[in-house]
């Protein structure tokens, strides 16, 4: 792998372009509710926020102590969260790039992040075997 992200057109198979910028395998990445936005994380314990448009790199986020393995947009595109190898899920204001809240332990290794459709709870899915929920506006599981 060459720590790359393809852009392609789908209709004619061409490549559109490459993103450049990860030290490491990217794990997963995710499109922004608009489409203009792409999040990437990585091998490399971070974030990148790509415009889609240009193929330029918006900025990089940095917090986690190991691999990201998921990231995933709120419905709105205001906030990001990300699971990592490090047992926790963090959630990141998109115009900012800052750290808003981290959730953390009881889990184990964090695979999946998802948003309810009105942006209000987060649900992890973590190797432990288990979905934990929180609401978004306070760090309380539920």
């Amino acid at each position: 792998a060459d720590n790359t992200i393809k852009l392609w057109d789908t209709e004619s198979g061409s490549e559109i372009r490459t993103l450049y910028g990860h030290r490491d395998c990217i794990e997963d990445i995710a499109f922004s509710p608009d489409g203009q936005t792409l999040a990437s994380g990585s091998y490399d314990y971070t974030i990148k926020l790509w415009d889609v448009a240009s193929g330029s790199e918006i900025r990089t986020l940095t917090g986690h102590s190991d691999v990201l393995d998921c990231v995933a947009f709120s419905p709105d595109g205001s906030t990001l969260a990300s699971g990592s190898s490090d047992n926790t899920v963090k959630l990141w204001d998109v115009a900012s790039g800052s750290e808003i809240q981290t959730f953390s332990k009881p889990m184990d290794l964090v695979f999946s992040v998802a948003f309810s459709p009105d942006g209000r709870t987060l649900a992890a899915g973590s190797r432990d075997g288990r979905i934990y929920l929180w609401k978004v506006t306070r760090s309380v599981q539920i």
